[in-house]
């Protein structure tokens, strides 16, 4: 299914139903900003040069996000292998159409320099520890992202909220959610690298896995050989108590396979999420990670038995994640329907081949490709204002343009 600036890749008539909804609806953009040190492993991320600047890329792009190129920035942008941050993308739109944005710190490693909504939350060891965050802490983020999802519900009756992230090396943490579900996304899932490094981060997944189910082995050998369901159901006084069996195909509780292989904006946004489903639209911005947060959505509505309405939720992303031929975003798609609770794939067709910028044409070489949103942001903008490529690449254009002239005085 397609139009000139939109295309739906499954579930086509739940999307187009989705779209045709909110089509002209003015939305909300909230942004979830997180950390794991699975990002500063050599070569696993291109969203920034080096392991050093990877610990500043969220703070950087959520400055750059609120304040614009005009700002003297605490945190500049860091630089790239190539190519240009997409949080150029997001901005164009949010400047240029005045849609309202939320920050939400879920657990950075330095406190940013813009208003931000902190959750409470920590930054997440390297997943191939098995040991990534405190169960409390994942338990926390569900609960706190379950209430602002209500909250932010009641600010766009009749719309939708986008949700975007930044979390560097959140595509080996979701690789890492995914497998732990049950679903075959190894070689499936995308990066930042113009080729996607799957052995690299399959083997780090496999690790933090075969730890996660040692730790649970002896867990379960300490009490008496059950599964731990019936520990938990005991242990937890939280409304968020199993009452349901955990996944046949993962056999793990979702909020202990986040702790031990996640990070923590997957659980904040999946908390949001599951509640903002329940009266308005909502709008997964990203490609793999998305994907794994949707997931994982409704592994904990499952298991928790939280009411949400999965019709109501899309994944939108940018056509170089989409047709990404180092991935398989639309197979990855697939699989996650095939298990019930059909998602339905949307990717903004924006083209830098024609951009007068090498930062830009960068992604046509397989570069960046997303983040912060970018592809959300761009069907939001074609939703909102009708916005086709000439309007869109003229508003990021002028954003580096105005960032070079700056960065030249």
């Amino acid at each position: 299914m397609t139009n000139d600036f939109v295309h739906i890749y499954t579930e086509i008539e739940q999307g187009k139903e989705w779209v045709d909804r909110y089509s002209g609806c003015l939305p909300l953009f909230t942004y979830v900003l997180g950390f794991t040190e699975t990002g500063l492993i050599p070569g696993i991320s291109a969203a920034g040069l080096t392991s050093e600047d990877r610990k500043y890329t969220a703070i950087a792009d959520a400055e750059f996000l609120y304040y614009g190129a005009e700002h003297k920035p605490q945190y500049p942008l860091p630089p790239l292998t190539a190519g240009a941050s997409p949080v150029f993308i997001s901005r164009a739109v949010v400047e240029a159409l005045h849609i309202p944005v939320y920050l939400f710190n879920a657990g950075l490693p330095y406190p940013p320099n813009v208003p931000t909504i902190d959750l409470g939350g920590s930054t997440a060891r390297c997943l191939s520890n098995g040991n990534a965050l405190e169960l409390a802490t994942v338990q926390h983020l569900l609960e706190v992202g379950l209430l602002w999802g209500d909250r932010l519900a009641a600010k766009v009756q009749g719309s939708y909220v986008v949700l975007g992230e930044c979390v560097v090396g959140g595509t080996t943490t979701a690789l890492a959610i995914l497998l732990g579900l049950g679903i075959d996304a190894a070689g499936k899932v995308n990066s930042s690298h113009p080729t996607c490094n799957h052995t690299q981060k399959l083997t780090v997944v496999q690790a933090g896995l075969e730890k996660m189910k040692h730790r649970r082995g002896e867990a379960m050998m300490e009490s008496g050989g059950s599964d731990g369901t019936e520990e938990r159901q005991q242990r937890k006084t939280t409304p968020l108590s199993p009452v349901s069996p955990v996944s046949p195909a993962s056999q793990v509780d979702p909020l202990e396979l986040v702790a031990a292989v996640g990070d923590p904006m997957q659980v904040s946004m999946a908390g949001m999420a599951i509640a903002l489903s329940r009266s308005c639209g909502v709008l997964l911005a990203g490609g793999t990670q998305m994907l794994a947060v949707y997931a994982l959505m409704r592994a904990i509505a499952t298991t928790y038995a939280l009411p949400w309405r999965s019709q109501q939720v899309v994944v939108g992303t940018t056509r170089w994640v989409a047709e990404d031929p180092t991935g398989s975003t639309i197979e990855l798609a697939q699989l996650i329907n095939l298990s019930g609770c059909p998602v339905s794939l949307l990717a903004t067709q924006l083209n830098f081949t024609h951009s007068r910028y090498p930062q830009l044409q960068a992604y046509e070489q397989g570069f960046v490709k997303e983040g912060m949103g970018a592809g959300g942001a761009a069907i939001a903008a074609h939703l909102y204002q009708n916005w086709q490529q000439n309007q869109l690449l003229a508003a990021i254009e002028s954003q580096i343009e105005r960032m070079l002239s700056i960065n030249s005085d």
